[in-house]
């Protein structure tokens, strides 16, 4: 491969810090964040994958004020634009690209879809489906008897499985959902076997929606396709594009923060102790355990169509940002003690779902998902623990989206 070679590097001049930082241990951030926050809010520093130089803002404030300038464009096709994996650029010009890198206007009328599926009166409808699929796993668990892998048993396939009554997939065919997922999480599988997986889902997908507009059923791509057909805005394939998109981002929030949550919350008996005392803290720890996992916290990036300024710094028009998620949730000048896990602290504004125009469409599904999980687990099994000590090879350290690869547990 050939050795990236920066113009830093070219010219003599001193190259930023290479980016994305790796963190000291798994429920810190980076060390060089708060020195950032404090010194540097707004900073360069040099992408790991390509050697661009790019900027991150670090603080909380400035995080928002970025990701709530729909100005700002997310089009990953952009020649300025942060990409957090290498990409031909021939490649990258001729993919499709997904929700959460189109600009407006295409980007308005796809999530103008997508939100009347995610009310809180649908998510209460989904609840007792979630529950039943929830305590079918905490039940095999049991059965099983400890020690098991949370991730395996119950992190993994829940989501999986509530996606497929979100679609209305066949009894029959939930299986095909269980092994992709559990297929696209083992870090044993190579990425040729990982393509071939999302293609085969891909296919998948595209047979549901075709499915759907011939045989309607009281399911969200059911009304998708209805919702299209009468305002005729997007092709079949932008349909499936948005199933895709559900399938990808609400799959691996709750898979990653159900593991990295039990961890914290196992780690932290004192604040373990108050959601068993009264469970109706659930629903607020879910914002404090995704505040304080912040499991993509370099997931926000966006570049320039003009000058802007932040915290007084002007970044030119064609440059691209990253607005860090993860440092804005540790923001001391946001957050009291921002190190520290607290069930009881208000969260709301946290940056975890992102904010703006681009924020998570699926959030509420997200945090309905959590509280029951995370309320079936200790409620069932109130002597749940750690099986021995958590290597650091079982956190995703190497992925774009921090998790678990696996957690023993036992009772």
């Amino acid at each position: 491969m050939t050795e990236v070679v920066t113009q830093s590097e070219a010219t003599g001049t001193e190259q930023p810090p290479l980016f994305p930082m790796k963190r000291p241990c798994p429920f810190k951030m980076p060390e060089e964040y708060a020195r950032l926050r404090a010194e540097e809010p707004v900073s360069k520093v040099t992408l790991r994958v390509s050697g661009k130089q790019v900027w991150i803002i670090t603080k909380a404030d400035d995080v928002r004020k970025v990701l709530t300038d729909s100005t700002l464009s997310s089009n990953w096709k952009e020649p300025g634009y942060p990409l957090p994996v290498a990409v031909p650029d021939d490649i990258l010009q001729a993919m499709e690209l997904p929700l959460v890198a189109m600009d407006p206007p295409q980007h308005t009328v796809r999530r103008r879809m997508l939100i009347p599926e995610f009310t809180a009166k649908r998510m209460q409808a989904l609840r007792p489906k979630i529950e039943k699929i929830v305590h079918e796993h905490i039940d095999a668990m049991l059965a099983k008897g400890g020690p098991v892998d949370l991730v395996e048993e119950l992190a993994v396939p829940v989501p999986s499985l509530v996606f497929c009554e979100l679609l209305g997939v066949p009894a029959s065919e939930t299986a095909f959902f269980r092994n992709y997922a559990e297929l696209t999480t083992n870090r044993e599988v190579t990425p040729m076997e990982i393509g071939m997986a999302q293609q085969e889902m891909e296919a998948y997908l595209d047979k549901l929606v075709t499915d759907r507009g011939v045989n309607p059923k009281d399911d969200l791509l059911t009304r998708l396709v209805a919702r299209n057909n009468e305002e005729g805005n997007l092709a079949h394939s932008d349909v499936v594009a948005l199933a895709r998109v559900l399938l990808f981002g609400g799959f691996d929030t709750i898979a990653n923060v159900v593991s990295l949550g039990t961890v914290a919350l196992l780690q932290n008996p004192d604040q373990l102790q108050k959601l068993k005392d009264d469970p109706t803290l659930t629903a607020n720890a879910v914002g404090e355990l995704l505040r304080f996992a912040s499991i993509s916290d370099h997931a926000t990036a966006r570049v320039l169509p003009h000058d802007i300024t932040v915290s007084g710094v002007t970044i030119p028009a064609g440059d691209g940002i990253i607005a860090l998620n993860g440092s804005a949730n540790r923001d001391e000048e946001r957050w009291e003690n921002p190190d520290m896990l607290d069930v009881c602290r208000d969260t709301k504004g946290h940056a975890s779902f992102g904010h703006g125009i681009h924020q998570c469409p699926g959030a509420s599904l997200v945090k309905v998902e959590l509280e029951i999980i995370f309320n079936a687990l200790f409620s069932r099994i109130p002597g749940l623990r750690l099986h021995g000590e958590v290597p650091d090879s079982a956190y995703k350290h190497d992925a774009l989206i921090f998790g678990m690869y696996e957690l023993p547990v036992t009772w």
